[in-house]
């Protein structure tokens, strides 16, 4: 019994290390000023939003990453800051290990609506850019109550966009 308890005791630095939420790198620019310009326009309007979304999604299922469906539009400041933020190359890296990605113009909130409306959401965007995290394993949205905590992002910092993005990211995948 007693070499039972100290094994316990021995492994769980180990234990809680495993099951410790994943961290965002280090972001090396302190404000949105310092993003190269021009800001990127990420949303394409003429693009089959549920066939890329089909294909994200089976992506992410085969590689153990959780999908991440941006909904905005160009017309945004919020959501080209987001994506000038998510192109920087540390995050951008970190963010491909642990994501598919795939970027939905929602125009002026009357365009691909269908897609929040599959994982619940069927009442009015409270604003962009609303990201969906998704689990592809059972298609669940994983931050319920949170997709439009960036649609302020202008009032964050770099980092603060990466923490979030952290906060819903798996472990990097094995392989």
């Amino acid at each position: 019994m007693k070499l039972l308890h100290f094994l316990a005791i021995a492994a769980s630095p180990f234990l809680l290390a495993a099951s410790a939420p994943d961290r965002a790198p280090h972001v090396p620019i302190a404000s949105f000023e310092q993003l190269p310009k021009p800001l990127p326009l990420p949303y394409d309007g003429r693009a089959n939003a549920d066939q890329e979304v089909a294909a994200a999604k089976l992506r992410a299922k085969r590689t153990g990453k959780r999908l991440l469906i941006d909904l905005g539009g160009n017309w945004c400041l919020d959501c080209r800051l987001l994506a000038g933020t998510m192109e920087l190359p540390v995050l951008k890296g970190w963010l491909a290990q642990r994501y598919e990605i795939v970027t939905v113009d929602v125009g002026r909130f009357d365009r691909n609506m269908q897609i929040p409306a599959h994982y619940g959401i069927r009442s009015r965007l409270k604003g962009v850019p609303s990201l969906l995290i998704v689990d592809p394993r059972t298609d669940k949205l994983v931050n319920t109550g949170r997709i439009a905590a960036l649609a302020d992002a202008r009032s964050l910092t770099p980092q603060a966009l990466a923490d979030w993005l952290a906060k819903w990211s798996p472990r990097r995948p094995k392989g």
